[in-house]
């Protein structure tokens, strides 16, 4: 409550992100104007409605834009019918590249049960300029999600982006368990597999992209 109504904030708070961003670039980086899931269930499973979805990823998409990022990146998707819509929605918005990644459990499916291989089907004939994985569960499962996706849509750019291991706590604080050293040993294996967009997610650190 302490944070007051922060969805009245969008423009604002969308803005000040892509500033920030941009100055950090400083014209040797692309800057991502990243757009994650709303949170709730769609219909019929949950009450958000297509077309309100569609409408509220156009929103967001549309003032990235005006901020001035170079690419709309829809990231940590668990339910194939809001990625669609998010795309279509940053699609009404802006004609920008739009980036897609989906974030997977160790049983290589989301949590809403996707599939590597239904994501890369359905979502890159969409128009994505890359498509991939991000966050989820570890690291170990990435190169076979990646391998799924490039063998269902062989011609998919894929995107590489995972956490810094799994979270533990200790004294209070998380902590993930994959240093610099230790995830960046993972990206020859994410090349192999068929990457060409290679990061990394929640845990990580500017040393862990350096390592990369």
């Amino acid at each position: 409550d302490h944070l007051g109504d922060l969805g009245a904030r969008t423009a604002e708070l969308n803005e000040a992100g892509a500033r920030v961003a941009r100055r950090a670039a400083d014209g040797r980086a692309f800057v991502a104007g990243d757009v994650g899931p709303i949170g709730e269930l769609m219909a019929p499973l949950g009450e958000l409605q297509y077309t309100d979805v569609v409408n509220s990823y156009s929103e967001q998409a549309r003032i990235l834009a005006d901020s001035g990022v170079d690419l709309i990146w829809i990231e940590t998707m668990n339910d194939l019918q809001e990625a669609q819509a998010a795309i279509e929605g940053a699609r009404h918005a802006t004609d920008m590249p739009i980036f897609c990644s989906f974030s997977f459990t160790r049983r290589s499916r989301t949590i809403m049960g996707v599939t590597p291989e239904q994501v890369a089907r359905t979502l890159w004939p969409l128009g994505l300029a890359a498509v991939g994985a991000n966050c989820g569960e570890g690291v170990e499962h990435i190169p076979g999600v990646l391998q799924a996706m490039k063998k269902a849509q062989p011609e998919a750019i894929l995107i590489a982006k995972p956490n810094a291991g799994i979270p533990h706590l200790e004294a209070g604080r998380t902590v993930f368990d994959l240093g610099p050293d230790d995830l960046a040993a993972y990206a020859p294996r994410f090349v192999e597999a068929g990457a060409q967009i290679i990061g990394a997610c929640c845990g990580s650190t500017p040393a862990h992209i350096s390592a990369i």
